[in-house]
């Protein structure tokens, strides 16, 4: 097959447009928002501001959208700083969706019971892909997430591997807030999170913006 043909079989790709960047904002935030209400409701904590928010609700008490968009307001600073002004609006627009969305799902989705482990798996892998839909729309999630990105830019490191990191101080005071047999389903939805970015977010790898 020459070079040609592969070009015609294959064609640059093009950027996302303004309704697909939309489409995939609210896509991502429904994710991340029915993750976040897996877990609240198994009392577990997860990855990332969402995970914060959780710790928060357990703590405090409060909501975890009101606690997700609160939380978030200092990072929107680093993501102008560190990203530039697209990176800013994207990442404030893809805030307000999970704070948002996450409030709709609060009031319309009752669980009775679910086991933790479903809830860290189900819910984690959820969070990520929905996390995963945002950073494809260039968009930061939360000031883990937009950290995240930061450094990777600034020097190389893998999304999935700093997130996780960042993600184990989150599991150590939640040590403080939850029951111990939970945290080992905290950290099993940290790594359901976290797996999704480390296989699936990796520049280069896939073709699209």
């Amino acid at each position: 097959m020459t070079e040609k043909t592969q070009d015609t079989a294959f064609p640059q790709p093009r950027p996302h447009g303004v309704a697909e960047d939309i489409y995939g904002l609210v896509t991502g935030a429904l994710l991340m928002a029915i993750g976040l209400t897996l877990m609240k409701a198994s009392g577990i904590v997860t990855a990332g501001m969402g995970g914060v928010a959780l710790l928060m609700t357990y703590k405090v008490g409060w909501t975890v959208d009101g606690w997700f968009w609160t939380l978030n307001l200092p990072f929107f600073v680093l993501a102008l700083s560190a990203m530039g002004r697209g990176f800013l609006i994207k990442s404030i627009a893809a805030v307000t969706l999970v704070s948002v969305c996450a409030a709709i799902t609060r009031i319309s989705l009752d669980i009775s019971a679910i086991h933790p482990a479903f809830a860290a798996v189900g819910g984690g892998t959820a969070a990520g892909a929905g996390i995963l839909a945002m950073l494809r729309h260039k968009a930061g999630v939360g000031g883990v997430t937009i950290l995240a990105i930061f450094l990777e830019k600034k020097f190389g490191w893998n999304v999935g591997w700093l997130s996780f990191v960042l993600d184990a101080s989150i599991i150590a005071i939640a040590v403080t807030a939850i029951p111990s047999e939970l945290v080992i389903y905290s950290v099993l939805s940290v790594a359901a999170v976290s797996g999704i970015l480390i296989a699936y977010h990796k520049p280069g790898r896939y073709t699209g913006y």
